[in-house]
């Protein structure tokens, strides 16, 4: 980006090239074409919102310092951070720099389409995933895919309030808006395919009902493996009506009988499944496209761990062909549904999804998928860092990841290291990543206890308006 002349109509599309690099989009690199330059251009022209090619916050700009916000965390994550990372990024280029005004920067983040943002990020995962090696697929040939549930809270606004309403049990001005996600993740490389967002309650908010406006998104011979709360006979009918095999968890309202049904094994056999009657949420005409009984295999395997109690747990499954899929075979791809657990807690924890900062539903949304794009960024970086090095995607820490493309992206966006040093450097890069692996501790067993006391605020129990009035009221 050094080289482009201010004010320069291809400043805005070259400049991208540049942030593209820092996450291995260089040539040479594993991925380059899947996080191209022009891609990116080409997302946000679809969506006409190129913005700023004769100003200082260009779109470029603009999703090198969102991504940059939404990575970092503390004061490190404020918008007066990110202006001062843009003003220190045009110093280093001998560009004109922008005011010190947070204002300004918020105006031109608030250009940015959430929609171009989501095409994006699903787009990388899908190509990412599409050229994961056999290896990391299970069995070496299905692409598995995780789906789970998570909630995020926001600022207590009347426009956040009005989309996300607090939950119903909590006194007015108390509690923070609130939404419910399902996502789809992917089990080779952990990128999220998708997902979709509702208020925590109301009709047609549930985890389920969000994985049918998702459907698309699972392509023919995945395999969707869910928790018992898509354990549905209308859910997995559509997803099989479109090739998209299933293993869940049994719902806990149905009754298991395993001396019914055609015997495969101990605790292992085939049932039939009877479709209920039409829900509210489906038309007739999908209705009548759903066959009347499901052929489906259920299991049951006992989890043992060490000073714990054995569980049992049930699987549903259209994995029918028992010489194929064994019982341990289904045990293990069932098993598999925690790693979705830990990669929602890192999303949440390390990128702060738990509580966003912005205060519209608009602004929601286009952080909610600047931090997808930044996670999938992260996690594809950690795949070539494993295709180089011959490990699984989901040996390399997350965490460490992350920590080296924040060390280095001010580094190689500026452009001041030649080809050459580029090439050397991200290459050192990799192979430092590709060393932190996550740690392997089986039986770990922590007391959830801190040693040092800290001393914090009182729970808010009333609106501050009512906390603001009790204080004057001592005071006179």
């Amino acid at each position: 980006m050094a080289e482009l002349i201010p004010n320069s109509p291809r400043r805005d599309s070259r400049s991208f090239g540049k942030i593209v690099d820092a996450f291995l989009g260089g040539e040479g690199l594993p991925f380059a074409e899947v996080l191209s330059s022009e891609r990116i251009e080409h997302v946000f022209q679809k969506h006409g919102c190129m913005f700023g090619l004769h100003g200082v916050y260009t779109t470029a700009i603009m999703v090198w310092s969102f991504l940059s916000q939404v990575l970092r965390d503390g004061k490190e994550a404020s918008c007066q951070a990110a202006v001062a990372r843009v003003v220190s990024y045009c110093q280093m280029l001998g560009l004109r720099t922008p005011t010190d005004d947070t204002g300004d920067y918020c105006r031109a983040r608030a250009k940015l389409s959430s929609a171009a943002l989501r095409d994006l990020s699903c787009e990388i995962a899908e190509e990412v995933e599409q050229k994961a090696k056999p290896k990391w697929l299970w069995k070496e040939k299905h692409h598995a895919k995780l789906v789970d549930g998570f909630t995020f809270t926001m600022p207590d606004t009347p426009k956040n309030q009005a989309m996300y309403p607090q939950q119903k049990a909590q006194k007015p001005g108390v509690g923070l808006p609130i939404a419910r996600v399902a996502a789809i993740v992917s089990l080779a490389t952990a990128c999220v395919m998708d997902l979709a967002i509702a208020p925590y309650q109301g009709k047609e908010t549930g985890e389920s009902a969000l994985l049918r406006s998702m459907l698309g998104s699972l392509a023919r011979g995945d395999i969707a493996v869910m928790d018992r709360y898509y354990c549905s006979f209308m859910l997995i009918a559509l997803l099989l009506g479109q090739g998209t095999q299933t293993c869940a968890r049994k719902h806990h309202l149905r009754h298991s009988d395993f001396r019914q049904g055609r015997r495969l094994g101990k605790h292992d056999h085939l049932i039939v499944w009877t479709r209920p009657q039409r829900r509210a949420w489906m038309d007739e005409e999908t209705y009548q496209q759903i066959p009347e009984t499901l052929v489906l295999r259920e299991i049951r395997f006992s989890i043992v761990e060490p000073g714990r109690r054995t569980r049992s747990i049930e699987v549903i499954t259209t994995l029918i062909d028992a010489d194929e899929y064994s019982k341990e075979d289904i045990a293990e791809l069932y098993g598999f549904r925690w790693k979705s657990e830990l990669d929602i807690r890192s999303i949440k924890s390390n990128l702060n999804l738990s509580h966003v900062r912005c205060k519209s539903p608009a602004m929601v949304h286009r952080e909610l998928w600047t931090t997808m794009l930044a996670y999938n960024l992260i996690r594809t970086t950690a795949a070539g860092a494993a295709l180089l090095h011959d490990k699984q995607p989901r040996q390399i820490s997350f965490t460490s990841t992350c920590q080296y493309v924040l060390a280095s992206w001010m580094l190689l966006s500026t452009g001041r290291l030649s080809p050459t040093s580029v090439e050397g450097y991200l290459m050192t890069m990799l192979e430092q990543i590709a060393r932190c692996e996550v740690a392997n501790r089986p039986g770990r067993l922590e007391p959830r206890v801190l040693k040092r006391r800290r001393h914090g605020y009182k729970l808010m129990m009333k609106s501050r308006n009512q906390l603001r009035q009790d204080l004057r009221k001592h005071c006179t």
